[in-house]
């Protein structure tokens, strides 16, 4: 009877795979020994390992190449980084090695935008696509970026006032996008995103406050919807209804050229995880060259916003069980020695799943257990896997540690977590290491940010 927790991993799923395989009884990540970096930085621990990143930023646009090539596609494509999936200097370094783009949503961005510039990491050719809400800050900010040279920044209006306020910010011409309202699918609580403008508002918006207005070059239409890009029924047809939206402002507006898709890629949330990117990029660009010839329109330029597709694959977290209360017959709480809540706070909020797989001892006996976070918080926890509806792990033996990782983690969580700054129960953030590989192709850590302290607290909460 096969009863080790590798039997159980290799029974259920194929595996070893490309970036998770075993070495001895411990857990590899892309060949990264994660007992040596627990081992040398401690627990619990978030890290990055940076080289994901400009690795999928590649498949990206090698599949967009290739469809683009197969259908004789005439436009181009600009990959573009949402910056708010994760802002890190060390995440937009690593993303603007690969020659993209940026698009912002909030007035600090461009700020962030405006540093990387002064340090050479993006030039006036960059794209800067600005999404979202705009008020007076971010406005300013914009009009500050445009009036300053960069013509290529493109802010895309999201209501019918921004082009007025935009006009009055900058001093010369300037491009503009204009997001869709898409509709949300039926299971939503709303009909409509909140978003952007309304698909039948859009044509006479442009004709009304666009067409012959002197100063305004409407260049991109921009579609997104909440549930991201799947092969479903519901996403084809609200891209088609995008494109007859697109085809009929062409006809009206030479100057619209381009047709931003947004992101919305998913990322790896278990081991049999499966997702056919290729052919999703390949029957998008089918659908856009079918619209516009039968509409006798040219086909525009692709763009992309893709964020946690860009960053999710390069984020993980370990942790240690610490103790195991068997508060029933049935269940195992093993206690872990950090908060789910503050340190993943999507796995709380929106129930998200990531791969949860154990670091150490795969040789070991298996048992089923939950998992339960350091805070006083009844929701601290993280109850089931989405693959198997249930946590198995190596059975907790309080003499031989355990060491669990969370992978794919690296959007978002920081930044919805509030990172270094207070955290429920004053659970500290954990130590965050960088993990890269120098041009010989060997593993580099560094320490980004050590654990939060008792300082950090008392100089927020005002004690000191």
């Amino acid at each position: 009877m096969k009863t080790r927790y590798i039997d159980l991993i290799e029974q259920t799923f194929d595996f070893p795979q490309q970036e998770f395989k075993i070495s001895g009884s411990h857990l590899t990540f892309h060949n990264i020994d994660l007992m040596n970096l627990v081992e040398t930085y401690g627990t619990p621990l978030k890290f990055t390992y940076l080289p994901q990143i400009s690795n999928n930023i590649s498949k990206v646009k090698l599949w967009f190449s290739d469809a683009m090539e197969k259908h004789n596609y005439h436009g181009g494509y600009q990959y573009c980084y949402c910056t708010k999936s994760a802002h890190f200097k060390f995440i937009l370094d690593e993303v603007l090695n690969n020659n993209v783009n940026i698009e912002t949503s909030s007035a600090i961005d461009i700020d962030i935008v405006e540093s990387l510039k002064v340090s050479g990491k993006i030039t006036d050719q960059t794209f800067v696509l600005c999404n979202g809400f705009k008020r007076e800050q971010y406005i300013s900010n914009i009009g500050r970026l445009i009036n300053n040279g960069h013509k290529n920044c493109i802010p895309i209006v999201d209501n019918f006032e921004e082009l007025n306020l935009l006009s009055s910010a900058i001093s010369n011409t300037f491009k503009i996008g204009i997001r869709i309202a898409s509709e949300e699918e039926p299971k939503f609580e709303f009909y409509t995103s909140r978003l952007g403008i309304g698909y039948k508002n859009i044509v006479p918006f442009f004709k009304d406050y666009i067409q012959n207005n002197p100063k305004v070059e409407l260049k991109m239409l921009h579609f997104f919807i909440n549930t991201g890009i799947r092969d479903n029924a519901y996403y084809w047809n609200e891209l088609q209804k995008c494109l007859k939206v697109y085809t009929a402002l062409k006809k009206l507006c030479p100057t619209l050229d381009s047709l931003n898709i947004g992101g919305g890629f998913p990322i790896k949330n278990s081991l049999n995880f499966d997702f056919d990117y290729s052919y999703m990029i390949d029957e998008i660009i089918n659908q856009i060259q079918i619209t516009c010839t039968e509409e006798n329109v040219p086909v525009p330029n692709i763009f992309t916003e893709f964020g946690s597709f860009t960053v999710g694959e390069s984020g993980g977290s370990i942790f240690e069980v610490l103790y195991q209360k068997q508060q029933n017959d049935r269940e195992k709480w093993n206690m872990i020695n950090s908060s789910f809540i503050t340190t993943l706070p999507d796995t709380w909020a929106i129930n998200k799943r990531f791969i949860l797989l154990p670091i150490n001892r795969w040789e070991d006996i298996y048992e089923r257990v939950l998992l339960g976070g350091l805070t006083c918080d009844s929701d601290d926890y993280y109850n089931s896997e989405q693959h198997i509806n249930a946590i198995y792990l190596p059975m907790f033996n309080s003499k031989k540690p355990l060491y669990i990782g969370f992978f794919n983690t690296g959007a978002y969580q920081e930044n919805i977590g509030g990172f270094g700054g207070l955290q429920h129960c004053l659970i500290p953030n954990p130590k965050h290491v960088l993990i890269e590989r120098d041009e010989q192709g060997e593993i580099k850590t560094r320490l980004f940010r050590p654990q939060q302290t008792k300082e950090d607290f008392f100089k927020i909460l005002g004690y000191e």
